[in-house]
């Protein structure tokens, strides 16, 4: 089953015309600058904004199609926003089980305490929301909207209003969320970070409109993207842990490319691991180096390059049907010869464990 999508309106001067099909599984992120209809779109999904000739469908369950249109409040579906919104006269118990009363569902269920467990928030319950932290806030948010038992989550920046700190401290939850949760979950964001650690699959917006969808692999590997351009060009690279390394501190991934040696980390073997690579970290040779404190080297293949600037190349690498960039000066990539379709070897200098 999947999520079926049709909008065609205007809203304030700003237009939204798209047509998308879901995975009705996992993390899909909706991604775009401000302004590119983020939250337009997660309204309209929610109900909270009704616009005439649109269409939507849940696991084969029309929410809205032409005069047909099902309120908010009858939809089976969970909504964080940006700020947690919690009612400040109710200790944290009543706000998470405030949802479930509205929807007449049963209190003290196994399963709002399985939630409170997932998120940590036992020793949180008897306090007001006055008293918790921004990241301990949106904790609850999350547990109220998964207590009512939805079919979809959606969840519109919630971590745009925290510091680095606190969004740190959030991140272990939603990927246990993500992990542990068949709900399928929109996850609004402007973040890169957030999408590469969090999403299964992503859908690119700019003005309204969608730009690029697919699998967040997949738009991570494409130089016209947003993931392609200037510093933060980089791609991903989901592998496998099969082996630490206590004497020396190390761990190793591997992927249809070869093997990652990274700093050692809290992974069981045979648990999956993502790695976002930048550009900046790669570098290129055209013969394998022996004598280098690199190790990580890979067999790689030219297949496309594109100028950044008077300076830099965007080069684009596959390794055994996986993709690295590389960002070389110009002067660098003109006197290697480079060109698609050319063997080289790429070193990688570093990675992020992002999942």
């Amino acid at each position: 089953m999947s999520i079926e999508l049709r909008f065609d309106f205007q809203q304030g001067g700003f237009s939204t015309k798209l047509e998308l099909e879901l995975a009705s599984n996992g993390i899909t992120a909706i991604f775009g600058p401000s302004g590119s209809g983020k939250t337009s779109l997660l309204r309209a999904i929610a109900g909270l904004d009704h616009h005439q000739g649109s269409f939507v469908s849940v696991s084969g369950i029309i929410w809205q199609d032409g005069n047909h249109f099902v309120p908010v409040h009858k939809r089976p579906l969970g909504v964080v926003f940006q700020q947690a919104s919690l009612f400040s006269h109710l200790d944290i118990m009543e706000n998470i089980e405030f949802g479930r009363k509205q929807a007449g569902l049963p209190m003290g269920n196994n399963e709002t305490s399985s939630i409170i467990e997932m998120l940590d928030l036992r020793n949180l319950l008897h306090r007001r929301p006055a008293n918790l932290s921004g990241g301990e806030l949106q904790r609850v948010a999350l547990a109220r909207a998964l207590t009512v038992e939805p079919e979809l989550l959606l969840l519109d920046e919630p971590l745009a209003s925290l510091d680095e700190k606190r969004k740190n401290e959030i991140l272990p939850y939603l990927e246990t969320l993500h992990r542990e949760s068949k709900i399928p979950i929109l996850y609004v964001t402007h973040s890169l970070n957030e999408v590469s650690r969090l999403a299964d699959q992503m859908v690119v917006l700019e003005g309204g409109e969608v730009v690029a969808s697919g699998t967040v692999v997949e738009l991570f590997s494409r130089m016209d993207l947003v993931m392609g351009q200037d510093d933060q060009a980089s791609t991903l690279v989901d592998t496998e842990v099969v082996k630490h390394d206590d004497r020396f501190g190390l761990s190793t991934l591997v992927c249809s490319g070869g093997d990652f040696t990274v700093a050692k980390f809290d992974a069981a073997i045979g648990s999956v691991a993502r790695l976002r690579v930048f550009a900046r970290d790669v570098s290129v040779t055209l013969s394998r180096q022996m004598d280098t404190s690199i190790q990580n080297i890979f067999d790689v293949k030219i297949v496309d390059f594109k100028p950044q600037g008077t300076a830099h190349v965007l080069v684009s690498l596959d390794f055994s049907g996986q993709a690295l960039f590389a960002r070389l000066t110009q002067k660098s990539f003109s006197e290697l010869d480079l060109n698609p379709g050319k063997k080289v070897f790429a070193q990688v200098k570093s990675v992020a464990l992002v999942a």
